[in-house]
This record gives structure tokens, sequence and C-alpha cells, in this order.
């Protein structure tokens, strides 16, 4: 083989594999640093509304059992723990905000049907006073 001809042949290692270059490895980290960065933000926004949509969910949950059991007993729970023992729920969920069974309950006078003898629980909110994605406080809701 003539001189000219070996400059433009493949370079042979002779200790063995040829490794990555400082150059690929630094588009390589690049690129996965560019996916990470647009996965991130996307994957945090997906678990905000899960816990929202779970949130709503449970509060639909709480308030239907209050208006059942007002409506069955002719009296206002005294508190969440009665739901539960009535039989109305199974067991009081976490919020999804708190992560904690910490519900704020709203005592009321107010009598949610002509028959309802004493006052209890009006309503349910969550405990947590962090805005949501709507721009209100979960509390509010």
């Amino acid at each position: 083989m003539s001189r000219a001809s070996s400059r433009f042949a493949p370079a042979i290692s002779r200790g063995g594999s040829r490794g990555f270059t400082l150059l690929e490895m630094m588009v390589a980290i690049s690129i996965i640093t560019i996916l990470m960065a647009i996965a991130i933000p996307t994957y945090n926004h997906s678990i905000l509304v899960a816990r929202e949509s779970a949130l709503r969910t449970d509060l639909g949950t709480l308030r239907d059992a209050l208006w059942k059991y007002t409506r069955d007993k002719q009296k206002g729970p005294q508190s969440l723990d009665d739901l539960v023992t009535a039989g109305y729920v199974e067991s009081i969920p976490a919020d999804p905000i708190t992560r904690q069974p910490n519900w704020e309950v709203e005592q009321g006078e107010v009598l949610l049907s002509l028959e309802q003898q004493d006052p209890g629980i009006i309503d349910v909110h969550s405990a947590s006073s962090v805005m949501s994605s709507e721009g209100d406080a979960y509390s509010s809701w």
C-alpha cells in the first residue's frame, strides 16, 4: 500500500475498541438535558391535574355523604367520623393536596331540610391554602 492511500484509510486501533470522543459525549449529554427539560414540567403538571381531579372527586363524595346523612338522620353530623360510623363512607380519604385526612369542616346553623332538627357540618373544604392551577386557593373549593 502506498503512503498516499494509507492517509485516507480508516485508522485501525491496535489496542482494542475505540471509545467515545469528548464531543460525542457532550452532544449526548446535551440531548438528554434538553429532553429532561421538556419532560419534567410536563410530568409535574400531569401530577397536579391528577391531584386536583382527586380533590374534586373526594369533595363531591364527602358532600354527598353529608347531605345523605343529614337527610336520613334529620340532623347534621358533628364530625366527619360520624359519616364513617354511620356507614355513609368507608373511611375519610386523605386530602390529595395535603396528603392527610385533615379536611376543614364548615359548621352551620342552617338546616338543610324541613325535617332536620339539629344543625351540624354543612360543607367540607381542603385544608390547603395553596393556590390551585385555576388561581384560587384549594380551601375555597
